[in-house]
């Protein structure tokens, strides 16, 4: 006898492939109605032009689901690495326009706030404060923005260098909490008693579920022939120095 009332809750599911490439990791994550099913990531930096569509393909197979059944295709959207928001977004694209399926784009300082909050370590310094996510962006600068604890953004997504001073009215009034592969650039400098840093955390696929799951219910959708990262600074190629033998 057919279960309808299971073939119902399955079809009545929304299943988003996420995929997160703003930094060195590269990541991906089926996901359905906000929680994760499965999650692949490979941390070997400048990887991620020939892992990706390696991991999404291992996901499926893994998962034993087929790609076709996906109802959107989310992805972080920057800023982070010029490189690897080019190829995460080129390869969401790619999979939604061969499938007609949606595309959903969540900001990657948003995705690394939620990894910070979902963090053993942010559960032991949890309180009504801020939370600022920090994506290197080279020398002493950061991609940087200000949200709450429940991933509303406050003010503006920036570039800046990072120095003693910086922060430091929000700090008088109240705590911070750093994280993200940019933030030990704070740490050494930010030295004031709100300041709270936060080690070893990065932006991931695995904690986009929620967050693309709210984009997908509210039809927040990019238009997939137009969409660009928001890349936030203009590439810059560097040469390597020669070196002297």
């Amino acid at each position: 006898m057919v279960n309808f009332a299971k073939v119902f809750l399955i079809f009545s599911m929304a299943f988003i492939l996420c995929i997160e490439t703003s930094t060195n990791i590269c990541s991906v994550a089926l996901t359905s109605n906000g929680s994760v099913i499965s999650f692949l990531e490979e941390t070997t930096p400048n990887s991620h032009a020939s892992v990706l569509t390696v991991l999404i393909d291992k996901l499926l197979k893994m998962s034993n689901f087929n790609i076709e059944n996906i109802n959107a295709v989310a992805v972080s959207s920057g800023p982070g690495s010029y490189t690897g928001l080019r190829i995460g977004v080129s390869v969401a694209k790619g999979i939604c326009f061969a499938l007609n399926k949606p595309l959903i784009s969540l900001a990657s300082l948003q995705v690394l706030t939620a990894a910070t909050i979902a963090s053993a370590q942010y559960g032991a310094n949890s309180f009504e404060g801020l939370l600022c996510p920090m994506i290197d962006a080279r020398r002493m600068e950061v991609y940087s923005a200000l949200y709450d604890p429940k991933l509303n953004q406050q003010g503006e997504i920036k570039a800046e260098i990072i120095n003693s001073t910086s922060y430091s009215d929000i700090l008088d009034s109240g705590k911070i909490v750093f994280s993200g592969n940019g933030s030990f650039k704070g740490k050494g400098v930010i030295n004031h008693k709100n300041a709270v840093f936060i080690d070893n955390i990065d932006p991931s696929a695995k904690n986009m579920a929620g967050l693309a799951n709210n984009a997908f219910e509210n039809k927040i959708f990019e238009d997939v022939a137009y969409f660009e990262p928001f890349y936030l600074k203009d590439f810059i190629a560097t040469i390597p120095k020669r070196k002297v033998l």
